[in-house]
């Protein structure tokens, strides 16, 4: 059997039109703040690439740097003016926060209205109720590639590996309010080849590089690779490969691997080009989802 490529790149291009034309319904600015603690080099390509992609749809990206001194109550502070403030219609918390800051604490101080990243426990909550609104980007992109490919979930078989409450768990209650029955998988399962060989969707986010190859996969079964590390490149003896400057070379890896699991499996995302630009495009979407909530315009649902 050979697999079908999800197009995560196409996927987002598509949804990026779509919020395009919701974006056009409004009359009034539309502005994002992302509010960056410290100095983290990873952090700088993930704003970056959210800079550009709301430059596209006239969506006013402001980035405030907060220094690495900042408290929890300083942050906390800043999140309760920006609540207020009529002119700021979503906040964005870049992490990894410092780690005096707990996360948690802060996510929860964000208005559920203006939480564009979907993680007030509020949000969090209208998805256990079967009514979500602000979906968490990274879920909400992982099951919209899972639908692309038309795939019916009602009775389905769904195993999650990874639990966490950004990722593995959203998605967990999104599938059931699908009605397909889903298992959650984690570091204290036994057995973890056995859930998934018996799986019809198996999505994963730990981050782990070939966690799951195709012997663990049951024919025909669809794929969602959510994780992503940096991995070394090696030669074909096996040894890394070094750069000019003698550094180790680096690719990115998701949690599958990839050559396996596409003979085994119908549909599959790759890493990179999977996940990753439709998790930016469902940013845009939860922006301006924000912003006609806030200006009391009818919301679509998001599955439609």
């Amino acid at each position: 059997m050979s697999s079908r490529v999800i197009d995560g790149k196409a996927l987002a291009a598509g949804i990026t039109e779509r919020v395009r034309l919701l974006r056009s319904d409004l009359d009034r600015p539309v502005r994002l703040v992302s509010l960056c603690v410290g100095d983290d080099p990873a952090s700088a390509v993930y704003i970056r690439n959210q800079r550009r992609a709301c430059e596209r749809l006239e969506i006013e990206f402001r980035l405030e740097h907060l220094p690495a001194a900042t408290t929890e109550s300083g942050l906390i502070d800043r999140i309760h003016q920006l609540n207020v403030a009529p002119e700021v219609t979503g906040i964005l918390l870049q992490r990894p926060l410092p780690p005096d800051i707990r996360q948690l604490r802060v996510q929860s101080k964000i208005h559920p209205d203006k939480d564009v990243e979907g993680l007030n426990p509020a949000n969090i909550g209208s998805i256990v109720y079967g009514s979500p609104k602000l979906v968490p980007c990274t879920a909400l992109a992982a099951v919209r590639c899972l639908l692309s490919t038309g795939v019916s979930l009602r009775g389905a078989d769904v195993v999650m590996v990874g639990h966490s409450e950004v990722v593995g768990k959203p998605i967990a209650f999104l599938m059931l309010n699908f009605f397909a029955t889903c298992t959650i998988c984690h570091a204290a399962t036994q057995d973890l080849a056995a859930k998934t060989r018996a799986a019809d969707v198996v999505f994963s986010a730990v981050g782990r590089p070939g966690l799951i190859d195709g012997s663990m996969l049951k024919p025909g079964s669809i794929v969602v690779d959510i994780g992503i590390s940096q991995t070394p490149l090696r030669d074909a003896a096996g040894r890394p490969l070094l750069d000019e400057q003698g550094r180790v070379q680096q690719r990115l890896a998701g949690d599958v691997d990839f050559p396996s699991a596409a003979k085994v499996c119908s549909w599959i995302t790759p890493v990179p080009g999977g996940v990753g630009p439709v998790t930016v495009a469902m940013l845009l979407h939860n922006t301006v989802l924000a912003a006609r909530i806030q200006a009391g315009l009818p919301v679509e649902p998001i599955f439609q």
